[in-house]
């Protein structure tokens, strides 16, 4: 009961915290709930601020909840078990208006399930398969997407993911092998 108690403790403070450090003004043109950016700026520039060109997808409900896939990305590559289920969960929720989303749903929950970075990384793996398939049929408005690819993920099976960016950064491996992979393909 005492671990309970202090994950949620820590969960509390860690979202606090993220919401306290967050300068800016939440507006009506957020497209997500409970986060702030400003107008027409989305997780992913946000997240990735100088890094990489404003990424969306033609679907606007497929891009809405790649926004969230970054993120998860980007707290699986910090190993940050609390951070990607915060993520996992606005992917569930947003799954929901997308269609055969109960199939993404499903793969995300175990993310969301996950007690530990390493079970997060190997669900990962199969909903980032989904993910790139959706975004490949769903194309893009604007930016680039890249296809990245660990041939050392999953022992040595190898696994993908999507990056806004060409410089890999392993979720797979964190910063333990961060450099580790290449881009196999960029999406358009």
């Amino acid at each position: 009961m005492r671990t309970v108690t202090n994950f949620i403790i820590t969960l509390a403070a860690v979202t606090l915290f993220a919401a306290c450090s967050n300068p800016q003004k939440t507006t009506e043109t957020d497209a997500h709930e409970g986060h702030s950016h400003a107008a027409g700026e989305t997780h992913a520039e946000t997240t990735e601020k100088g890094t990489a060109a404003a990424v969306n997808l033609k679907d606007d409900k497929l891009n809405a909840v790649y926004q969230h896939y970054v993120h998860l990305t980007n707290a699986l590559v910090k190993g940050d078990v609390a951070e990607a289920k915060v993520a996992a969960n606005a992917i569930e929720l947003g799954a929901k208006d997308l269609a055969n989303g109960t199939s993404l749903a499903s793969l995300v929950a175990k993310i969301g399930s996950a007690t530990d970075i390493d079970a997060q990384r190997i669900a990962y793996a199969e909903l980032s398969t989904n993910f790139i398939e959706r975004v490949k049929a769903s194309g893009l408005s604007s930016g680039e997407v890249y296809v990245d690819y660990c041939p050392m993920a999953l022992n040595d099976k190898g696994a993908s993911w999507l990056s806004n960016q060409k410089e890999i950064k392993n979720p797979y491996f964190g910063e333990n092998m961060l450099a580790c992979g290449e881009v196999k393909e960029t999406i358009q």
